[in-house]
């Protein structure tokens, strides 16, 4: 019982801490105390004995680095150091390049997930998909096997206006490129239009005159769902009649914003359950008030798209309320909780439950799976559109150039963008198709027949209207009421 006490006290004092659930907790007590007593053991063996005298606190950290790459790559543990990191990139404001990375399980590559618009590495032409070579003359191959990520990241956060040098090999390309980007302040909004207008504002709403509307959402951040309602508020007020939802390169983000953003669109039933092993089910489900409805609308995704945009994606699928065009998406459906470690001076972010969306298919890519497993999001059948790594870097240059204000005698773009003009197309056929029926006189009959069976008419809805007003209008009108119904992401 001693030896049990001090393994214990050892690890109090090191801050770290192990629970039992209190179901297996006679089961397992002593195989618990054994394992603890063989790292302990082994830590003390090392702290004697090594060639060279060994910082006790750097093996404890690489200890737990190492069981947390048994788990998945979205687990990991945040040092003192890097916490502070951590907060800023949540809060979406830090010093660095504009870059959100992850590393490939089975090549141990850091890739780039997605460029933020607007930011250094954006305007640098650094692309999704991107492998990163060199971080100031660091090959990237020679970091801590488990700590790549975390290692890049602090490479190239800094101080705003400080160089740092990253060496990119683009999917697809042999060579690799250097470039000197100047870090800065990383702030940028989630929410993006078609092309600026000739104030310097983002254009909602495509050019021509079908008045179909375009949000482009770059992440789930936590100022997200306010944004999502302003571009909509704007499309409305300019007579939006139909609706291209752009998920392509977003890597996700807060599942509070996914949820909100999907109630939007959404008036009733489950948008997303999760489940984990020592955690309660949720289930998150639709409101009516305040849903957007009126007009149809497309969902655009590709291979990039992950984690909070397959539930989006997954969510109006399912509920016919969207059509999805474009490609497979990543497949990444688990959820991550942050836990305070030291009191807060360090951190552990576990993969605590996976989610599933309302049909109650599997979204998550499990390591072995394959391309004929269930996984991801699929697009609607007859709606898949894959580009190949040439025409999505293409696609990446042409939206990049639009995304930069320019005067308006600017050369136009002759590139075409083969997904999103493939929702256009089923978008206009939509609006052709609605308009004929409402303005035949012998149509008249029918209509008040339907309007007397309102049940009817939502039983064949599928993504058409099933209400009258925008989602605006409604919204606008139940905040009056119940003015905390805007979810902030936490």
């Amino acid at each position: 019982m001693v030896r049990r006490a001090s393994v214990l006290a050892l690890f109090l004092m090191l801050g770290l801490c192990f629970s039992v659930s209190k179901p297996v907790q006679a089961a397992t007590e002593d195989e618990y105390f054994e394992l603890m007593k063989l790292f302990v053991d082994s830590f003390e063996q090392i702290d004697r004995n090594f060639v060279e005298k060994v910082d006790r606190r750097e093996l404890v950290e690489a200890a737990m680095r190492g069981m947390i790459m048994k788990l998945d790559p979205y687990s990991s543990y945040i040092d003192t150091t890097e916490l502070k990191q951590f907060n800023e990139s949540v809060d979406q404001e830090f010093g660095g390049i504009g870059i959100q990375v992850t590393v490939e399980p089975k090549s141990r590559q850091l890739m780039v997930m997605t460029p933020l618009p607007g930011t250094p590495a954006y305007k640098a032409g650094i692309r999704a998909g991107d492998h990163i070579v060199e971080i100031d003359g660091k090959p990237t191959a020679e970091f801590v096997e488990g700590r790549e990520m975390d290692t890049a990241v602090k490479m190239m956060r800094g101080k705003a206006g400080d160089v740092v040098k990253v060496k990119i090999q683009h999917t697809g390309e042999a060579t690799s490129e250097t470039m000197d980007i100047v870090r800065a302040v990383i702030k940028t909004p989630t929410v993006q239009g078609d092309h600026y207008d000739s104030m310097g504002n983002w254009s909602y709403m495509l050019e021509g005159d079908d008045k179909i509307g375009y949000i482009r959402l770059t992440s789930f951040g936590r100022n997200s769902v306010e944004e999502v309602h302003d571009a909509l508020d704007t499309l409305k007020k300019e007579g939006m009649k139909a609706l291209i939802l752009d998920l392509r390169f977003n890597p996700g983000g807060l599942l509070t914003a996914a949820t909100a953003i999907s109630d939007f669109f959404v008036e009733s039933g489950v948008i997303v359950s999760t489940k984990g092993r020592n955690t309660e089910e949720q289930v998150f489900k639709a409101k009516r008030a305040g849903t957007f409805s009126g007009f149809p609308m497309v969902v655009l995704v590709n291979r990039y798209s992950a984690s909070a945009s397959e539930i989006v994606s997954a969510c109006l699928q399912d509920h016919k309320r969207a059509i999805v065009i474009g490609e497979r998406t990543w497949g990444k459906g688990s959820v991550q909780n942050v836990i305070e470690l030291e009191g807060g001076k360090s951190a552990l972010k576990l993969t605590t439950a996976s989610y599933h969306r309302p049909s109650g298919k599997n979204i998550h890519r499990l390591p072995k799976a394959t391309e004929k497993d269930e996984w991801g999001v699929m697009p609607d059948e007859g709606y898949e559109v894959k580009l190949s790594n040439e025409e999505m870097g293409k696609l990446f240059d042409a939206r990049r150039e639009r995304e930069v204000v320019r005067g308006a005698d600017a050369p136009k773009s002759t590139y075409v963008d083969t997904q999103m003009a493939k929702g256009v197309t089923y978008l206009k056929g939509q609006l052709t198709e609605k308009k004929p029926e409402a303005d035949k006189p012998e149509n008249a009959e029918k209509k008040d027949a339907a309007e007397a069976k309102p049940d009817a008419k939502k039983e064949g809805a599928g993504i058409e209207s099933r209400f009258g007003r925008s989602f605006v209008e409604a919204f606008l009108e139940w905040m009056t009421v119940q003015p905390g119904r805007v979810i902030r992401a936490a």
